[in-house]
């Protein structure tokens, strides 16, 4: 079993986290974490290794099945093996989801502030942007504002941007908000496209619903994407797959991705399968010490840093913090040169995030507590 706290060298890897910035500077940006991924994965892919043999793979059954078994094990959602598209990415299917659900002349609904990749979508289409915000409640929570959120559906809306658990703000959202967005779906017209990447992410008192779970009539309208990459750190092998429980809403998707998308990676299928198959313990595990990084972020920030504000991720491995409390103009330009550690800057996820920062907290503890030292004095000593 993976032990956490192991540092790992990931200079002499490849990895665009680690080779982004100077050898000084600590990254703890892009969503992919410092950890081993499970036993069970690289045991599944060293066999295949062994092998030596790497054609062109077909997607079987037992591939299908760790996915539906999955889902139903993890978040008490039944869905059928023949809705299961499998992709290269989930970013992969935004764009393929806005081929699908759009014609030219329809918009697509991004709610902010997003992952950096929903704004490229819509040009991607030749559609129109429309932005809906999250609001904040007096506790500093992001929240959907039910009555802001119809009001910016626009006539010719389409297709909404949906991301649960939320990236970057850590919403998990509850039933509640879910069915305001359910309900819009079935008034106004609108094809979802859920990103559950970060789905299996998730804390104490907090759990994910799946949004095509709410119901018949709403799955038939839902284009659901998932992914091992961010639960068992697999972003490299580029495995992703697509739910889609509507027939001709799935023929459409296929349709969409013919001549552009190639076939899947045949390690990354294999990753997938033993990911889900048998990284269950593995992953209760990791969730348990993501939970203790979580409460020591927010612990530093609340006696160390009051004027850097942070609302309790409730998902995801990923902290949005509000650094406006302070006199820094780019935050995120300021802890790089002076404390020689790299975030997400705000303006990412959106024009109107300018003075947020994203934190990735899926490291090793030593790790993390050195990159809020380095958050620290750099305040200190300005």
């Amino acid at each position: 079993m993976n032990n956490f706290d192991l540092i790992i060298n990931r200079r002499e890897t490849g990895s665009v986290k680690w080779l982004k910035y100077p050898p000084d500077v600590l990254p703890m940006w892009v969503a992919d974490m410092d950890f081993l991924s499970p036993p069970a994965v690289t045991e599944a892919l060293s066999a295949r290794i062994n092998l030596g043999v790497f054609g062109y793979p077909q997607i079987n059954n037992s591939t299908k099945d760790a996915v539906v078994n999955w889902l139903d094990k993890r978040h008490q959602w039944q869905v059928d093996p023949e809705e299961i598209i499998f992709l290269p990415s989930v970013v992969t299917g935004f764009n393929l989801a806005a081929h699908a659900a759009t014609r030219p002349g329809d918009g697509i609904l991004i709610q902010e502030p997003a992952y950096g990749p929903f704004f490229d979508v819509a040009q991607n289409a030749g559609i129109d942007q429309h932005s809906t915000a999250l609001s904040r409640d007096n506790s500093g929570r992001f929240r959907l504002n039910p009555d802001q959120f119809l009001a910016d559906i626009q006539d010719n809306t389409r297709l909404f941007m949906l991301c649960n658990p939320q990236n970057p703000t850590g919403r998990v959202f509850s039933r509640e908000e879910l069915e305001v967005v359910a309900k819009a779906s079935l008034e106004r017209d609108l094809i979802v496209c859920s990103d559950e990447i970060h789905s299996d992410i998730t804390y104490p008192l907090h759990k994910h619903i799946p949004f095509a779970a709410l119901g018949p009539e709403i799955a038939d309208r839902t284009i659901t994407l998932i992914s091992p990459s961010k639960t068992f750190n697999l972003a490299g092998l580029k495995s992703a797959a697509a739910v889609i429980t509507n027939p001709a809403l799935r023929k459409k998707f296929n349709q969409a991705q013919q001549g552009l998308v190639s076939k899947n990676n045949i390690l990354g299928l294999i990753a997938l399968q033993a990911a889900y198959s048998h990284g269950t313990l593995w992953l209760d595990r990791l969730l348990e010490y993501l939970n203790q990084n979580r409460l020591i972020l927010l612990d530093f920030l609340d006696r160390e840093l009051p004027g850097l504000q942070c609302f309790s991720p409730q998902g995801t491995f990923l902290a949005w913090i509000d650094c406006r409390g302070t006199d820094l103009s780019s935050p995120q330009e300021f802890f790089l040169e002076k404390g020689r550690v790299a975030f997400n800057d705000g303006k990412w996820f959106g024009d109107n995030w300018e003075g947020f920062i994203r934190l990735n907290f899926a490291c090793p503890r030593a790790q993390l507590l050195e990159g809020l030292d380095r958050i620290n004095n750099a305040l200190a000593d300005r």
